[in-house]
């Protein structure tokens, strides 16, 4: 384990309800499939700084865009030779990096056990391609891991637009999507919308101890507020969804 990986794992309790819920949800996966060698072989799609797949026991391979000049450069998005870097000093459970855009994937068909794709579909043009090739790489019986902005309640128009997000899904519209790839489906909502989960998304800054202290507890009750509301479609900012071989 790393500098970076222990302090990561000491403060995880504290980060904001989306990070905690993936790394739980990203978990249990793995434990209830070992994967083909034993070991998970996880394609993490878009994970060029994740902190979703660290520390976890598996065998973590980073695939994302290469960044170019314009939005993705402006909003730091995609790979860079100085991010490649950081990447591999910092995480131990890195295997491999690709960059590569999975709408054109030259990947082999069953290469992984499982894809982990967070927050990232909503950027994509081509979604359809870009979830029948993650379905493709994925060997029998494994799984695919989705995060997305909620549709059904968060609307990407308007002063608050976001320049790079395609789309925001609704349910009906993610499950109807991956439903043509996946043997099975499980979409549902996560983490409440509110002030406490605003305030738990601000960066902590020493120089700021009494923010802090709290932003970390605002994310303790947002974690609270936020459970049992799987299907509950308002004031949810997100999506999650499970597609299985």
């Amino acid at each position: 384990m790393t500098n970076y990986e222990f302090m990561r794992w000491v403060t995880f309790s504290l980060m904001p309800t989306h990070l905690v819920t993936v790394r739980n949800d990203i978990k249990r996966l793995l434990k209830s499939y070992k994967g083909t060698n034993g070991k998970c072989s996880v394609l993490d799609v878009g994970g060029r700084k994740s902190p979703y797949t660290i520390n976890l026991s598996a065998d973590i391979t980073l695939l994302d865009v290469p960044q170019e000049s314009g939005t993705k450069e402006d909003l730091n998005l995609g790979f860079t030779s100085d991010i490649l870097k950081t990447i591999q000093k910092k995480r131990s459970n890195i295997k491999d990096v690709i960059i590569e855009d999975m709408t054109q994937s030259t990947l082999d068909d069953a290469s992984y056990d499982a894809v982990v794709c967070i927050e990232v579909i909503e950027h994509v043009e081509e979604d359809d391609i870009f979830v029948e090739n993650i379905a493709k790489v994925i060997a029998a019986n494994g799984w695919a891991y989705f995060t997305t902005p909620n549709g059904d309640y968060i609307k990407n128009e308007g002063p608050d637009k976001n320049p790079d997000h395609v789309r925001h899904y609704t349910k009906a519209q993610l499950q109807t999507l991956l439903e043509k790839h996946f043997t099975s489906v499980d979409v549902h909502y996560a983490v409440k919308t509110g002030k406490y989960r605003v305030q738990g998304l601000k960066s902590f800054k020493l120089s700021d101890p009494f923010g802090i202290i709290k932003s970390i507890g605002s994310n303790i009750i947002n974690r609270f507020e936020s459970r049992g509301v799987g299907k509950t479609a308002s004031k949810t900012a997100h999506l999650v969804a499970i597609g299985y071989k």
